[in-house]
C-alpha cells in the first residue's frame, strides 16, 4: 500500500477481506495447526516455495496481518511478531550476532534491556559496549571494534526522552558494515520512521503505544531492505540448513532461500520457532485494533504532553527540572525539530524537588494518573523510574544513564489536558500544605 497515506495504511494495511471469508474485521485464527491438503503442498510449504501457514508457533493469519501492517507503516520488507518486546529485542540481538561478538549501545535504554545485556547475554558469548556521551559521534566510533556486530539505540530514550542524530549513527554503522538497530517503541512509526533515516532494523514493544490500551503484551521486529550481510562478519546468513532445503532436498542458506528478507526469515524459522516466544492471535488482534487509531491517539497524547510540560515548567518550588526535547533549553531541541516535527512522543520526566516522603505522597495523591510500569497507554501514568522501570540499575549505572534519584516519569494519555494539569496541581498543593503546616509548627 505504498501509494496510500499513513492513516489509510494503519486501518487497512496487510489485509484483504476476500482472503478471509469477506470478514470486515481481521479474524482471530484460534488454531494450533493448519491442514496441508496434500503431501505435495506440505513439501512446498515447508520448503518455503509456497507461502502459507503450517503451525501457529511459526506463523498465523491474524499475526500475519499485524506483521504486514507494521512493516508497511515503517517501510520495511518484512516483520515478525513476538510474545513481548523483550522477546523481540533478545531475538534480534541473538540473530544479528549469531551467538558471538559485541553490540555497541548507550546507557540511555530501558532498564530491562540494560539488565539483559549485562546479566544474560555475556553468558551466551555476546557483550555490550556502552557509550557514556551519546551525543559524541567520535566516542561512538572509538568504541567500535572488529567484533562489533551492530549499533543499538532507542529513538526516544526511556525515561528522559533523549534523542540522537540517527542519520549520523546510521552512516557510522554502515562505514563499518554493521546494522543500525533502533527501538522505536516510544515514537511509533507515526512520529518517526527509523528506516527512512538509515536504520536497518526496527524493534517495538507493541505493548506500548502501538497497542495503546494496556490490554496486550507483544513485540515486533521490522527489517529494512538496504543492509547487505557480509559473509565474514555474519556467517549465519550463509550457513546452509537442512530445514530450509529446496524441493530437491538441497540445503540452502537464509540468503539463498529468502534473499529479500533474510533476517525476517531467520528470526521466524529459528528464534521464534525454537524459543517459542509466540504472540497469541488474540493479542495480535487487540494490537491491530489499537493500531487502527494510532495516529489520532498519538497526536492527542503529544498535545497533552505539551500542556503538562508547560504547567510543570512553572512549578519551580516542587519541580527541579523537566526533560523533554521540545523545550528550547534542552540539548536535543534541534534534533527534535529535525526528526520529530509532529512531536517527540508522549513521555516526559521531571525532577521532583522534595523529600522521599513527599515523593511518595505525590505518587499516591494523584487521582487520574495511574501508578504502573507502562507507557503509551490511553490512560495517563506516573512512575518513579529509578526504583521501578530502571530498578535493575545500580546507583552508579543510574548516574551513567543520567537518571537522577528524583526522576518522575509521566506518560500522557487521552484525558482532557485540563484535568491532567488539575490532578498534578492538587497533588502538589497537598505537599505545599504539609510544608506550610510544618513551617508553622516549627
Amino acid at each position: 500500500m505504498a501509494e496510500y497515506g499513513f492513516n489509510t495504511v494503519q486501518v487497512r494495511g496487510g489485509y484483504a477481506s476476500e482472503d478471509h471469508q469477506e470478514s470486515v474485521a481481521v479474524p482471530v485464527y484460534a488454531t494450533a495447526a493448519f491442514d496441508f491438503g496434500s503431501v505435495e503442498r506440505a513439501d512446498r510449504l515447508t520448503s518455503g516455495v509456497e507461502a502459507g501457514f503450517v503451525y501457529t508457533r511459526i506463523g498465523n493469519p491474524t499475526n500475519d496481518v499485524l506483521e504486514r501492517r507494521i512493516a508497511a507503516l515503517d517501510g520495511g520488507v518484512g516483520a515478525v511478531s513476538f510474545g513481548s518486546g523483550m522477546a523481540a529485542i533478545s531475538s534480534t540481538i541473538l540473530a544479528v550476532t549469531g551467538g558471538s561478538g559485541r553490540i555497541l549501545s548507550t546507557y540511555q535504554i530501558y532498564g530491562g534491556a540494560f539488565d539483559l545485556e549485562r546479566s544474560i547475554f555475556p553468558n551466551l558469548g555476546i557483550h555490550f559496549d556502552l557509550v557514556s556521551h551519546e551525543s559524541s559521534l567520535e566516542e561512538w566510533e572509538k568504541a567500535i571494534t572488529p567484533e562489533t556486530k551492530a549499533i543499538y539505540v532507542e529513538s526516544i530514550s526511556n525515561p528522559s526522552a533523549k534523542l540522537l542524530d540517527y542519520e549520523a549513527l546510521a552512516r557510522l554503522a554502515h562505514k563499518y558494515n554493521i546494522p543500525f538497530i533502533v527501538d522505536n517503541t516510544f515514537a511509533t512509526p507515526y512520529l518517526f520512521k527509523p528506516l527512512d533515516h538509515g536504520a536497518d532494523i526496527v524493534v517495538y514493544s507493541a505493548t506500548k503505544a502501538l497497542n495503546g490500551h494496556g490490554n496486550a503484551i507483544g513485540g515486533l521486529v521490522v527489517e529494512g531492505s538496504t543492509f547487505r550481510w557480509s559473509k565474514e562478519k555474519f556467517p549465519q546468513f550463509y550457513k546452509k540448513h537442512w530445514v530450509i532445503r529446496d524441493l530437491k532436498d538441497r540445503k540452502r542458506s537464509f540468503l539463498e532461500a529468502f534473499p529479500d528478507f533474510p533476517l525476517t526469515a531467520l528470526l521466524r524459522l529459528s528464534y521464534l520457532a525454537y524459543f517459542g516466544a509466540v504472540l497469541s492471535p488474540y493479542e495480535a488482534q487487540l494490537i491491530l485494533i489499537g493500531v487502527e487509531t494510532l495516529s489520532e491517539r498519538v497526536k492527542k497524547q503529544v498535545e497533552n504532553t505539551r500542556a503538562v510540560l508547560s504547567y510543570l515548567q512553572e512549578q519551580s518550588d516542587v519541580v527541579a527540572w523537566v526533560s523533554y526535547p521540545e523545550t528550547q533549553d534542552n540539548p536535543d531541541y534541534d534534533l527534535a525539530k529535525q526528526y520529530f516535527p509532529n512531536g517527540a512522543g508522549s513521555v516526559l520526566s521531571f525532577g521532583f524537588k522534595g523529600t522521599w516522603e513527599e515523593e511518595v505522597k505525590l505518587i499516591e495523591s494523584v487521582k487520574i494518573f495511574g501508578y504502573q510500569a507502562n507507557v503509551g497507554d490511553a490512560r495517563s501514568l506516573i512512575v518513579n523510574s529509578p526504583k521501578i522501570t530502571h530498578g535493575e540499575l545500580t546507583p552508579e549505572e543510574l548516574n551513567e544513564a543520567d537518571i537522577a534519584p528524583e526522576t518522575i516519569r509521566l506518560s500522557l494519555g487521552l484525558e482532557d489536558a485540563e484535568d491532567l494539569v488539575e490532578d498534578l496541581r492538587q497533588a502538589f498543593d497537598s505537599i505545599r500544605e504539609e510544608r506550610e503546616k510544618a513551617q508553622k509548627s516549627a
